[in-house]
């Protein structure tokens, strides 16, 4: 059985690469949850806090596995502390993958942010990949050096 898999990422920010991640094959075999239609997304922020919290928490239903898709602005994201957070409590691992090495729509690559509060505290592994040239994800060669928080 597949297992089910919430991705938590900064949703104006890094949707592009996010995508990237969820076409490129490292998620195949897997369930993925937390990944909404722009529309639902906006209409639902529209609607105020506790409907965004009913989102999430439907969306984190079933999984088993949480991964931080962390970008430049991650960290600083509203409600990704209530994703860990929630996530944890729910009895989800948890996983940070950074994703600053993805180009964005226009070819640009991101600069390296900070891992979520909330993750390092958990001591959650944090690994640093790239979809290399290949056309396969490699391991990046700087692991995970960058400083919690």
């Amino acid at each position: 059985m597949a297992r089910r898999v919430f991705f938590s990422f900064h949703y104006q920010q890094d949707l592009w690469r996010v995508n990237v991640v969820r076409n490129s094959g490292l998620i195949e075999g897997v369930a993925a949850a937390g990944f909404h239609d722009t529309s639902l997304w906006e209409e639902t922020k529209r609607q105020g806090d506790d409907a965004v919290i009913r989102l999430i928490d439907n969306g984190l239903k079933g999984t088993s596995v949480t991964v931080v898709l962390i970008g430049e602005q991650t960290a600083s994201r509203r409600y990704v502390t209530y994703e860990i957070d929630k996530s944890a409590a729910e009895g989800n691992g948890l996983l940070g993958i950074y994703i600053h090495n993805i180009k964005d729509r226009s070819g640009k690559l991101g600069t390296l942010g900070p891992i979520p509060a909330a993750l390092s505290k958990r001591g959650a592994p944090i690994y640093t990949w790239e979809y290399g040239q290949l056309g396969r994800w490699v391991e990046a060669a700087y692991q995970a050096a960058h400083p919690h928080g």
